[in-house]
């Protein structure tokens, strides 16, 4: 083996296309190693694939089709250029004629909007007089801050829903990769559902009033909401947007496996240990393993490259979970627990962090696809 040659690790980091999707990649016979160690089954690249593979990420960054990528790097160090751009060309051209496709759907849908009765409206301009316990609304605020989106594009989830029902005020955040959902008693209400979506700076006002004992007033005035304690008051605007119906996102079957952790060690092994680097502008992900007498193991890719176990990989592989490392830590730290209770499914299925003590209070994390 001549030492110019890249490790896995090396041409992840330089192509940006990740050690799980190199490994894809070469199953699917499309950027095969150089050569493979027979013992440890590392696979080690020539230095002219660089190219091949940083190639290969822009033909999956712009959805070129598998089959469609494979021709194109067989053809791309020949002569044959021609064939080259005609599969260039003919994949721009699916890739406009979709975009027009889905124009044309999203303008069906607009007008199926425009006329269709908004069933949410009365649920909005309703009003609402209640009262909650300051430490029990300050602990549903903490539990999901975290969760709130501070991105421009979806203007609907800078906030934090409040829905109000019966003798219960429910909070709600989400910025759709993440999402917490905490409950309040409340007193005074008569019991019909209204809503209303709190900016985060105004909820962020409310909670700083939230440091007494007694009990506190809220009430919501069609687009107005308001919080007073202590002879303070924070008021404001609700978000002119509709918040989605978290309902219908939180997970739908009963969890595969659920594990106890102590929060304290599992922070510090998730600080400290074994990290996937994202792509570029990608958030940093850990990734684990949860067997079935609910031991939780994280996952190092090299580490497991390196060990070679390519049988291993197909059967456990399937069963790891990978989510934004950072987003995990911030769920853990709301959870404010000594113990926590991870729920996972399928690799695809939404991670759950719940209390121990408190079933209405939870985390919901979308996982991250490892392998393209």
């Amino acid at each position: 083996m001549e030492n110019d040659m890249r490790s896995i690790g090396e041409l992840a980091r330089d192509s940006g296309l990740g050690v799980s999707s190199l490994r894809f990649y070469d199953r699917a016979g499309v950027l095969v190693p150089a050569w493979v160690d027979p013992v440890s089954g590392y696979r080690w690249y020539e230095p002219h694939q660089l190219g091949e593979a940083r190639l290969l990420a822009r033909l999956r960054r712009a959805g070129m089709p598998l089959a469609d990528v494979r021709l194109v790097l067989a053809g791309w160090p020949g002569a044959d250029t021609g064939l080259v751009r005609e599969l260039l060309k003919a994949h721009l051209c699916r890739l406009e004629q979709g975009l027009s496709d889905a124009r044309s759907e999203f303008s069906a849908l607009r007008a199926l909007l425009d006329h269709r009765e908004n069933v949410m409206t009365s649920l909005h301009t309703a009003t609402a007089r209640l009262s909650a316990a300051a430490p029990e609304l300050a602990a549903a605020l903490d539990t999901v801050r975290f969760a709130a989106s501070t991105g421009a594009e979806l203007p609907m989830l800078a906030g934090v829903l409040f829905d109000i029902e019966g003798e219960s005020l429910r909070v709600v955040a989400t910025d759709r990769y993440r999402m917490a959902v905490a409950q309040a008693a409340v007193t005074g209400h008569d019991g019909k559902r209204v809503q209303a979506v709190v900016p985060a700076p105004l909820a962020d006002a409310m909670r700083a009033l939230l440091d007494g004992e007694g009990p506190v007033r809220i009430s919501v005035d069609g687009a107005r909401v308001a919080l007073e304690a202590g002879g303070r008051q924070a008021a404001g605007q609700c978000l002119d947007h509709d918040f989605p119906d978290y309902r219908r996102l939180l997970p739908q079957a009963a969890a595969e496996r659920r594990t106890v952790v102590e929060v304290a060690a599992f922070r510090q092994s998730l600080e400290t240990g074994p990290v996937r680097r994202g792509a570029t502008g990608g958030p940093d992900l850990s990734v684990f393993r949860v067997e079935d007498g609910g031991t939780l193991t994280l996952c190092a890719e090299e580490a497991e490259e390196a060990e070679g176990a390519e049988e291993a990989e197909g059967a456990e592989g399937a069963d790891r979970i990978a989510v934004n490392r950072r987003f995990l830590l911030d769920a853990l730290a709301a959870g404010a627990r000594e113990r926590l209770i991870l729920e996972s499914g399928a690799p695809t299925a939404p991670l759950a962090i719940r209390r121990p003590d408190d079933e209405n209070s939870f985390s919901v994390l979308m996982p991250v696809r490892l392998e393209d």
